[in-house]
């Protein structure tokens, strides 16, 4: 399997793309389960039978082009064009720290790898991820996800200290915030007018170390001509700046949070996950308290 994924990892990303529709309505198709999620989730957003129609091939696509981004030599700047770069230097330039903020939309993988390319030699990245289950796979994650100027922190308690640690030395960190956090890690906040569990991680390093936060996401263009890597900032701050941590403050933060995901993700609904279990009730998982994470240094 790694033979074939190396061999695909050579392949233009025209081509690529062009398997991923394909295997993306072979997924849809072959699976009742993930068909009625994605048909029901698209739906709650209100999109076109249209912009449902291109999403099944937009998704195909995303896994299609794994390779070419974990396994292929070289850089992929060369295959970005930026729009929105200047906040990010201006970010930079404050020194505060920066959370960037990343939904499943478009090539998401691509957006830490393109900004530690650009920024990492002087402004390192520590991105949040979830650990495969398979060790193979988890393996060739790790290995792939390695990049100069860009470090990896897993979704637990020593991930969250990880990234403390960072924002406070006035560097950067990057998660997707429309993942589902294991359980005690979130709270439930609308997502397209269903509840959904939300994480307050992102909200909290914000507020715990006044580091800046931006929204940012990587447009696939078609035919393979690569992707526009779209900067934006947040239309409102996140609410109670000044008031104490409180399980209503972490709602609202949440709500605020879903409502900038929501925003991206229209500008472009063909490319979001929709096939993405969001509404699932989250697994176990051990919480990091809030005494613990701030004692992170």
């Amino acid at each position: 399997m790694n033979s074939l994924l190396r061999w695909m990892a050579t392949w233009p990303l025209r081509r690529l793309h062009a398997l991923g529709a394909i295997l993306g309505w072979l997924t849809y198709g072959l699976s009742p389960t993930y068909r009625k999620r994605l048909q029901a989730n698209a739906e709650l957003a209100g999109l076109t039978p249209a912009q449902r129609r291109a999403s099944v091939a937009q998704a195909g696509c995303m896994a299609a082009e794994a390779p070419w981004l974990w396994l292929r030599n070289g850089l992929v700047s060369p295959a970005c064009r930026w729009e929105g770069a200047e906040l990010i230097e201006q970010a930079l330039a404050r020194g505060k720290g920066l959370v960037i903020l990343t939904p499943h939309l478009g090539c998401f993988e691509i957006t830490a790898r393109a900004f530690a390319e650009r920024w990492g030699d002087t402004h390192p990245l520590t991105v949040l991820y979830r650990p495969s289950d398979k060790a193979a796979l988890r393996e060739l994650e790790e290995t792939a996800r390695a990049r100069p100027g860009m470090a990896t922190a897993p979704a637990t308690l020593a991930g969250v200290r990880q990234m403390l640690r960072a924002l406070k030395r006035g560097e950067n960190v990057g998660l997707l915030p429309d993942q589902v956090p294991p359980q005690g890690m979130g709270v439930w906040a609308p997502f397209f007018g269903r509840e959904a569990y939300t994480m307050t991680l992102a909200a909290k390093l914000v507020r715990q170390t006044g580091a800046d936060w931006l929204l940012m996401w990587a447009e696939r263009l078609p035919r393979g001509r690569g992707f526009v890597v779209h900067v934006s900032a947040p239309q409102q701050p996140l609410p109670g700046a000044d008031e104490p941590d409180s399980e209503a403050l972490q709602q609202a933060c949440a709500r605020r949070i879903n409502e900038e995901m929501e925003r991206l993700i229209m500008c472009n609904p063909a490319q979001y996950l929709w096939g993405y279990h969001r509404y699932k009730t989250p697994r176990p998982g051990a919480a990091p308290t809030d005494a613990a994470a701030r004692s992170a240094t």
